[in-house]
């Protein structure tokens, strides 16, 4: 008769801790959903090249394009040769010529058609379509993208510096003027000692550094 009375309330307390820890369950079922969604969401933040807001953006140039809660739209694109970048939705867009503002101002118009009130950011994350070369008596002669305001001191020093062989008061800057190469003289040591600060000029994309 003992066995008989305690049965049916085993029963009873494991029917009630079952309905206890049911809420739990699906409560962390819940949470690790969300978590999940989150993750899913999120987007590393691009670092930005260049903050100059007048920046012209050319061919092989790295863009983000981030478009607020549209993770389907949003991606890393390349300006092709053409000067195109290709986004879902708009296919083809221009994108060479502009700076990030106008062709952020561009892809939200577009967007407009499909999209209700885009919020579109745009961010140069490589800079490839700016480049200059330096060559010769230097540690790390090549090809180097072209910093804003960058001048011949600032790429002979991002290319290492002159090797122990190099004629620092020959160098020359070679570049493209209507057509024409024209070369201008630069002496480090001059440059250096303040005597002649206009020889450290601005560089220009495709401009080439020799160093004999």
């Amino acid at each position: 008769m003992r066995r008989m009375t305690l049965f049916p309330l085993l029963v009873l307390l494991l029917h009630w801790a079952s309905f206890d820890a049911a809420p739990q369950r699906v409560g962390d079922k819940a949470k690790a959903t969300t978590q999940g969604t989150a993750q899913a969401e999120a987007r590393p933040s691009p670092k930005a090249a260049t903050d100059d807001p007048t920046y012209i953006i050319g061919a092989d140039d790295m863009l983000d394009i981030s478009v607020w809660k549209e993770t389907d739209v949003s991606r890393t694109v390349p300006v092709r040769p053409d000067g195109k970048i290709s986004l879902p939705l708009l296919n083809d867009v221009p994108a060479a010529g502009l700076t990030p503002m106008q062709l952020q101002q561009q892809i939200t118009e577009k967007l407009r058609k499909f999209l209700t009130e885009p919020q579109v950011t745009v961010i140069v994350t490589q800079i490839n379509s700016r480049r200059v070369y330096i060559m010769g008596e230097v540690n790390r002669p090549g090809m180097f993208p072209l910093l804003p305001n960058m001048t011949i001191l600032q790429l002979v020093t991002t290319a290492g510096g002159f090797t122990q062989f190099a004629n620092t008061s020959k160098v020359r800057l070679l570049r493209n003027e209507n057509g024409k190469q024209v070369a201008y003289s630069f002496n480090y040591k001059e440059v250096l000692a303040g005597r002649q600060p206009e020889q450290n000029l601005t560089l220009k994309p495709g401009d080439s550094i020799v160093v004999p």
